[in-house]
């Protein structure tokens, strides 16, 4: 069972993605969490680096989605400038929505890598979905509570998962 909680993929950040590896995996859709996977959860817009960095996954030729358990108010503010598809209230680990997005957007889970923060969540739901899973760390302490009451767990997973894979902070 903790297996499907580990990752394909570890990333200190998505500035860190391997974008030529991803492509060479068969990887054309690139589904990000929100919340303190590219933008902490009280940040309601992304800044002008993000948007650049996006900016620069279309120019490698990949599609964007967000997907996020969040409400539609925050996910449609942070969208208003990225122009992602976008999914709110996911229901995250489950897999319906995420795999019902990227159909919409015209490519399978196989083709489609879900980059997050989570474990019981992120990485869960792109296991459950057949797409590749990657987990990125949280770009800072700060969280929502029910993401506060989580985090432990989740660091435990990804202390085993770091120790079998030689991977230290």
């Amino acid at each position: 069972m903790i297996e499907k909680l580990f990752p394909d993929l570890y990333v200190k950040s998505i500035y860190e993605l391997p974008l030529e590896m991803l492509q060479n995996k068969g990887i054309k859709v690139l589904v990000f969490d929100i919340d303190n996977t590219i933008s902490p959860y009280d940040v309601a817009e992304p800044d002008e680096e993000t948007l650049e960095l996006f900016q620069y996954f279309r120019k490698k030729g990949f599609k964007i989605c967000l997907l996020s358990n969040n409400n539609k108010k925050r996910v449609s503010l942070f969208n208003r400038r990225l122009k992602a598809a976008a999914v709110y209230k996911a229901g995250k680990p489950g897999a319906k929505k995420l795999i019902e997005a990227i159909g919409k957007m015209g490519f399978s889970p196989k083709e489609a890598a879900v980059i997050g923060d989570q474990v019981f969540t992120d990485v869960l739901c792109g296991h459950n979905a057949g797409a590749i899973a990657i987990y990125s760390e949280p770009m800072c302490e700060r969280d929502q509570l029910v993401t506060k009451v989580k985090r432990p767990m989740d660091r435990f997973v990804m202390g085993i998962y770091k120790r079998r894979n030689g991977i230290w902070k």
